[in-house]
């Protein structure tokens, strides 16, 4: 297939345009590279550089494309809450822009990355996707508003839409951002560096943290998979784990002396957060295969900021 990927430098995307040029697609990868990195890219991938609102680019781009996944978003809570207007300029805005150009060009097939942050504080644990949403930042809404505009504008223009909700992604080359970074790579960085492993709030919330290959997986399935229009579908492990635990099993993996300390600075995301997969495997034959301790062996091995020596 020939495939553009939006987003395609940054950690999921690179990933995944890596994953489907191996499998022989012809695989472009659109990024604006406000947060991605071109060398994260095989070179066999085509890199441009640009935004999804380039509507002239995007018709260049799109000619002759069969599927399109589409990534390119901002992806900070805490910045979301600062900044709500941008988050849906660039997150909805540059998604209905996406969606104009691929009917411009008659591409029949979109695979958008949503969020499990849409389900907010839930009762019911494992989340499943007929459960009314309950968005706690605007990143959330932005991804929750941009399932509604795919699957709405791609009934009425006749593109195939797929909304795949990932949960905690994370794996070697997750950014290290300098604040509000992902929990992984952060709690890494601070067991490694010998200071003490920061949690804030209590650390009893949980999380459902999914390797990064097992997420390709299911976004490559969605390209094939069948009577899967208009579907909203759950990607994580199916298991969820307390931020005490993950920092726990960081400490032992890594053989570290660090400490635990808890900040009282809150957590402010939802106390419990956990995927119902049961979709996925019905619907993409998905299966994680990649324990959260294995997944963490793995980017202790292959991710050069943090191998042991």
């Amino acid at each position: 297939m020939r495939i553009l990927i939006t987003g395609g430098a940054g950690f999921l995307g690179s990933a995944l345009a890596n994953a489907l040029v191996k499998q022989g697609h012809e695989v472009m990868a659109l990024d604006d590279l406000s947060s991605g990195n071109p060398d994260y890219l095989d070179s066999r991938v085509l890199f441009h550089r640009g935004s999804i609102a380039n509507r002239p680019k995007l018709w260049t781009l799109l000619q002759g494309v069969d599927c399109v996944y589409h990534l390119a978003a901002r992806v900070l809570v805490a910045e979301s809450i600062l900044y709500p207007r941008e988050y849906n300029e660039v997150n909805v805005g540059g998604t209905l822009a996406l969606l104009e150009s691929m009917r411009d060009v008659q591409v029949p097939k979109l695979i958008f990355t949503s969020s499990g942050a849409i389900y907010g504080e839930q009762v019911q644990q494992p989340v499943i996707e007929e459960m009314i949403p309950n968005p706690r930042s605007p990143y959330a809404v932005s991804k929750l508003s941009t399932e509604y505009y795919a699957h709405t504008i791609g009934s009425l223009w006749n593109i195939t839409t797929v909304s795949l909700r990932i949960f905690n992604a994370y794996g070697p080359g997750q950014p290290l951002l300098p604040s509000h970074s992902p929990v992984i790579p952060r709690f890494l960085h601070q067991a490694l560096g010998g200071g003490s492993v920061v949690i804030f709030g209590s650390g009893t919330q949980t999380r459902d943290f999914v390797y990064v290959d097992d997420v390709v997986t299911a976004l490559i399935a969605a390209a094939t998979a069948k009577h899967i229009n208009r579907q909203t579908i759950n990607v994580g492990s199916g298991i969820d784990t307390s931020i005490n635990a993950l920092a726990n099993l960081i400490l032992k993996l890594t053989n570290s002396s660090s400490s635990i300390l808890h900040s009282t600075t809150e957590d402010n995301g939802v106390s419990k957060l956990q995927a119902d997969i049961a979709l996925a495997k019905q619907l993409l034959g998905y299966q994680p295969k990649v324990s959260l301790e294995e997944g963490i062996r793995r980017i202790l091995k292959e991710d050069p900021r943090f191998r042991l020596s």
